[in-house]
């Protein structure tokens, strides 16, 4: 193994574990232990363990924390409550986006961003870039491990190790608490679709928080889930993936995701986003599935007879509704529901036809 890929905490558990392990983002990461559709079904029907702690740690605080924060982003922190999350994308001046993330709010002056593991230098030096206040930015990407117990049963799991918390639990709240002389964050978020929650825990005791989950899942059928599986659950709830549905060269808007911009705060690229609003959206992050064989790849590209029309950003065999589905940006008007176009796929054109997203969404 290549010396300068980077290991989280929980490594060797996963390597003792069976895990197939593969360079993702410059960590050595399970993709899958036994195989990514069987880690899919068990997370849609009971629960499953992610190691996420590749992820990268922003901690801001001071008196302007919110004011330096609601300039990055495009979500709106000023008023957001204590002990409440939000998910947001980060944008350049021309509306691009940076990365997106999610902001956990500690108090006014105590916020924690969690980006993505492949962004997090170039994140970072954008958000230095373009903080002004009082405020301190501090990457603390090195001090936390973040475990996600995904799935209808992680819950149930909870209430056997903290009832109290399991009891109180949001979607898109959280709590901080002493645990054994560890500071131990529960959040009510994750990248899944299903019910569940994500743990923040000091790094090293990553392997400890683990194990006290695996054994808290085990009457309920728990198992460690690989990246693998992790891609194809977020696919299915049509939850964007940076660097294939999102990146520098998409913007909120035209990706669907203006629930997350708020205009009414003073963001980096806020002007192109109102010029391009204004102006109109050319293109739509929407959701396919193919009518015929085939498995879509980001890039390929999409026509509605000899016309391109768009291009493909994710594409799997989705387990759940065992179909091929996908995403990818398409050409206004030619991305309404039911329209059919094709997807080049190698040297050959397959027909797919627009649908609704998300393809899943948990019954509860």
């Amino acid at each position: 193994m290549d010396t300068t890929i980077r290991r989280t905490a929980l490594a060797e558990t996963h390597i003792e574990a069976g895990g197939r392990m593969v360079d993702f983002a410059g960590w050595y990461m399970p993709v899958w232990f036994s195989s990514i559709n069987e880690e899919h079904q068990c997370v849609r029907e009971r629960m499953g363990l992610f190691d996420v702690s590749h992820m990268g740690q922003v901690h801001v605080t001071g008196p302007d924390a919110c004011k330096v924060a609601d300039r990055l982003v495009t979500n709106n922190v000023r008023d957001l409550k204590p002990g409440r999350a939000l998910y947001t994308p980060m944008c350049k001046e021309d509306g691009g986006i940076v990365d997106d993330l999610i902001v956990y709010k500690r108090s006014d002056e105590d916020l924690l961003l969690v980006i993505n593991a492949s962004t997090t230098p170039k994140d970072y030096a954008h958000m230095l870039e373009h903080s002004a206040g009082d405020a301190k930015l501090e990457n603390v990407s090195d001090q936390y491990s973040q475990i996600a117990v995904q799935g209808p049963k992680a819950v149930a799991a909870l209430a056997k190790v903290w009832p109290d918390i399991a009891e109180q639990l949001k979607p898109f709240h959280f709590f901080e608490f002493e645990n054994e002389g560890h500071t131990v964050m529960v959040a009510g978020t994750g990248y899944t679709g299903e019910d569940g929650f994500e743990l923040y825990i000091p790094w090293e005791t990553g392997p400890k928080y683990w194990k006290l989950f695996m054994e808290a899942g085990a009457e309920f059928g728990v198992r460690p889930i690989g990246l693998g599986a992790r891609d194809t659950l977020r696919l299915e709830a049509k939850l964007c993936l940076y660097g294939n549905d999102i990146d520098e060269s998409t913007n909120p808007l035209e990706a669907g995701l203006k629930w997350t911009v708020d205009m009414s705060t003073d963001f980096v690229g806020k002007e192109a986003l109102e010029r391009i609003e204004n102006e109109g959206l050319t293109r739509k992050l929407v959701g396919f599935r193919l009518l015929d064989k085939g498995i879509p790849r980001q890039h390929q590209e999409i026509f509605l007879g000899e016309e391109k029309v768009g291009e493909v950003t994710s594409g799997t065999a989705s387990p759940t509704l065992q179909k091929v589905i996908g995403l990818a940006y398409i050409d206004v008007p030619h991305n309404k529901r039911g329209t059919e176009v094709e997807i080049q796929i190698r040297k050959r054109r397959v027909a797919a036809k627009v649908i609704k997203t998300p393809f899943y969404k948990t019954s509860k």
